[in-house]
């Protein structure tokens, strides 16, 4: 056993993670000088830093634990967690509870800690990844993927806010979000929470969801502790699935994986999760190179870092890198795991407090963690204010957070087809409503959704309406003919029988497909083709000679490339929550005009997944021997596609200086007018492209964006700067640099060149 236990640990330190040799020094120091934190942990023994270090899910904690239905804790297991075993967190619930039962929840969790001699409080953590989603009358917004077509920075920020609002109410004080992963990999089925697949829109928004989280005062009701996750590549697996094996260079992690993070830590984000599978043959949980040397040393992050769901034993379970659970243990916390998410049993610390005992984790490793979580609940003000307050939850589900649900659902619907002006509709058309979506509440809101699955319709509240409800509402129940089930998967929802039948009394049938809810692993799938059921429902659709309008509610996107030919317009709106079906509603008929744009390349084919800032190479199509053409990107939609009910045009693209040094700024402008009838809100993208770089450049990479509102006629200038650090890339030394040369600037159809001088 010993003889294992030293290859396991040669192998690490050793760790030819990439392709580059690393060192990592075996050195901790406590990060923090804080006099309160130091005089805890004097006054701290083993056992108690050990539990600080555990974090254990509520269902082992309430009456008959996983089989709990009273929702009521059982006063000998809480005694046994807090008082015994001294845990530091309590993560999540069965499903959601009321604002009223979470306070007394927490409440009686905190009053136990009180009773303990250092009196230190428990950290609640949840998945509040698109609102509070555990809790019943919390506002469910739209999730990052449809965030991140809405191109608004400021509504992120607005979204993080509300969230932490509605957490922080009851006491919950950690959120597990946002996503950082870049969304590459479109089988993946956390795609829909990540903000797609473009590296600067995610780090922007990352950094704007975490700041409206966090604010400047962890202390405030408006504030919670940021988690960004997943560290590091967990949404590049090499087959799609979740949680598993990436092979990613060192050069491609730099260029695309890690930005957001680096971004995020210098915005102040609180705390990290652990990406739950390995990169080329290393897992996350396991890797000092990445937990200490680039986490700690490089990047800076002096926050906690925690495990994801049992991912500290799975080094043992699954990635056979322990020989023992106990081995486990003592390679995630040597590598920089803080705190484990066991999350069902105490052998975490019985583990560590073995290890410490036998010399294998020093005590100035424990203290590091240990100060790190103390750091962290001071921070917060639990030391002083452990306990919620019913005097708080006025603001859940409040009035001003369902308008910003409200406008974020607006603007993150995307209309990627419009045939002949076929929409807006107008008042009075009489409607053919078909497809699983039309009346379901799953598909609007998906995962961590009143459960972690989002599928349980029952629980969800009877005031959310479906897309049924709210076309029967804006159209009148007479103007709506459908048979949509609430369940995704009945056969009636399927029923072309239906639509021949009825078309002949319709002036436009509209059809909402997609996908019904999932999270992680259940929402694999392996082809990215919508279900041949809901192809069908397409092609006799289109049979019947009348308008055909496809909603599509889904995470990622599915795939119908002949179908898609036979549609008049199709309106993308992704996961957009509880506001969802009014706002798809309101785009519907015009009263809203959609300004959303695809945050991903919409393929075409399950073969042709390639991104909108690919190689030229990636571009050849052969012909014949020495004959070639470079427009095999065809995807089904581009990326940055969205259309308006208006039309605008731009013009004199202009810089004020063609020839820069590295020392100046380029300040780029463009003109854009409404050319159409009506107002509207346009994003405007600056794209750059090198001419040559030592790496292979890309065809175009996404720079800068802003979102205006024109009147009918109304032209703006709007202006950006680039500097030279908005050029750069990662080489083939793994440095970020921006090279000397010429750059093409491209905004919308105009392009222009710039000159940096070495």
């Amino acid at each position: 056993m010993k003889k294992i236990t030293l290859l396991i640990s040669v192998w690490l330190g050793a760790a030819t993670f990439f392709s580059c040799e690393k060192k990592t020094e075996a050195i901790y120091k406590p990060q923090t000088s804080d006099k309160e934190v130091q005089d805890l942990l004097k006054n701290m023994s083993l056992e108690e830093k050990a539990g600080q270090m555990t974090q254990i899910d509520i269902r082992n904690l309430l009456t008959n634990g996983y089989g709990n239905t009273d929702e009521k804790l059982d006063s000998v297991r809480l005694k046994e967690a807090i008082q015994t075993y001294h845990v530091g967190s309590i993560l999540n619930c069965i499903q959601a509870y009321t604002p009223e039962k979470w306070i007394e929840l927490v409440s009686q969790i905190q009053n136990e800690a009180m009773h303990t001699t250092n009196k230190i409080p428990v950290l609640y953590g949840t998945d509040a990844v698109h609102g509070v989603g555990f809790m019943k009358g919390a506002v469910i917004l739209p999730h990052n993927i449809g965030l991140a077509a809405t191109r608004n920075n400021a509504l992120v920020q607005q979204a993080g806010t509300l969230t932490a609002k509605e957490a922080r109410a009851v006491g919950l004080t950690w959120n597990f979000a946002p996503v950082l992963d870049v969304g590459r990999e479109p089988y993946w089925s956390r795609f829909e929470e990540t903000f797609g697949e473009d590296v600067y829109i995610t780090t922007q928004m990352g950094k704007a969801a975490i700041t409206g989280m966090e604010g400047n005062d962890l202390t405030s009701v408006n504030a919670v502790a940021s988690c960004m996750k997943h560290f590091l590549g967990y949404s590049a697996p090499k087959n799609g699935i979740d949680r598993t094996p990436s092979h990613i260079p060192e050069i491609i992690l730099r260029e695309y994986y890690l930005p957001p993070f680096k971004e995020a830590i210098q915005a102040g984000a609180s705390t990290i999760m652990i990406n739950s599978a390995e990169i080329n043959g290393v897992p996350c949980h396991g890797n000092k190179w990445l937990l200490t040397d680039l986490l700690r040393t490089e990047l800076g992050f002096k926050g906690l870092v925690c495990s994801d769901w049992e991912d500290v034993i799975r080094l043992h379970t699954w990635h056979k890198i322990a020989a023992t659970p106990k081995d486990a243990v003592m390679i995630a916390v040597n590598a920089g795991v803080d705190m484990s998410m066991v999350p069902n049993d105490y052998s975490f610390p019985k583990y560590v407090i073995e290890l410490v005992k036998e010399g294998k984790i020093s005590m100035e490793r424990i203290d590091e963690a240990v100060g790190r979580i103390l750091t962290l609940k001071i921070k917060l003000g639990l030391l002083k204010k452990p306990l919620p307050s019913l005097e708080d939850i006025k603001v859940i589900g409040s009035d001003a957070h369902q308008q910003i649900a409200l406008e974020a659902a607006r603007e993150s619907m995307t209309l990627l087809k419009n045939n002949n002006n076929c929409l807006p509709l107008t008042k009075g058309k009489k409607i053919l409503l078909a497809g699983p979506a039309a009346n379901s509440l799953s598909a609007l809101h998906s995962a961590w959704t009143y459960t972690w699955q989002g599928a349980s319709q029952a629980i969800y509240p009877a005031s959310i309406r479906t897309v049924k409800q709210a076309l029967e509402a804006m159209a009148g129940e007479g103007n709506v003919k459908t048979n949509a089930s609430p369940v995704f998967t009945d056969a009636a929802n399927y029923d072309v029988s239906f639509i021949k039948k009825n078309a002949a009394a319709a002036d436009v049938i509209v059809l909402c497909i997609g996908e019904d809810a999932y999270a992680e692993q259940p929402g694999v799938i392996k082809d990215l083709n919508l279900p041949a059921a809901q192809k069908q429902l397409i092609v006799a659709a289109k049979k019947t000679g009348k308008p055909v309008v496809v909603c599509l509610l889904e995470g990622r996107p599915r795939l119908f490339p002949e179908e898609e030919l036979l549609t008049d317009a199709v309106l993308m709106c992704y996961r957009p929550g509880n506001k969802g079906a009014q706002a798809i509603a309101e785009v519907l008929f015009g009263e809203v005009n959609p300004a959303g744009k695809l945050p991903f390349t919409y393929p075409r084919y399950n073969g042709d997944i390639t991104t909108y800032d690919h190689k030229f190479k990636e571009t050849e199509q052969q012909l014949a021997p020495g004959v070639s053409e470079f427009v095999a990107f065809n995807p089904q939609w581009a990326f940055g596609h969205g259309l308006s009910y208006t039309s605008f045009s731009y013009t004199n693209l202009k810089v004020d200086k063609k020839d820069f040094s590295r020392k100046d700024s380029v300040q780029v402008q463009v003109d854009v007018t409404n050319t159409g009838s009506r107002v509207g809100k346009e994003v405007i993208e600056l794209y750059s492209r090198d001419h040559y770089a030592s790496i292979t450049p890309s065809e175009r990479r996404l720079r800068k964006y802003t979102k205006i509102e024109l009147k009918a006629g109304e032209k703006q200038t709007v202006v950006f700067t680039i500097k030279v650090s908005d050029l750069q890339f990662v080489n083939n030394d793994l440095a970020t640099v921006t090279e000397a040369g010429t750059f093409d600037l491209i905004v919308g159809n105009l392009r222009t060149e710039i000159h940096l001088n070495d």
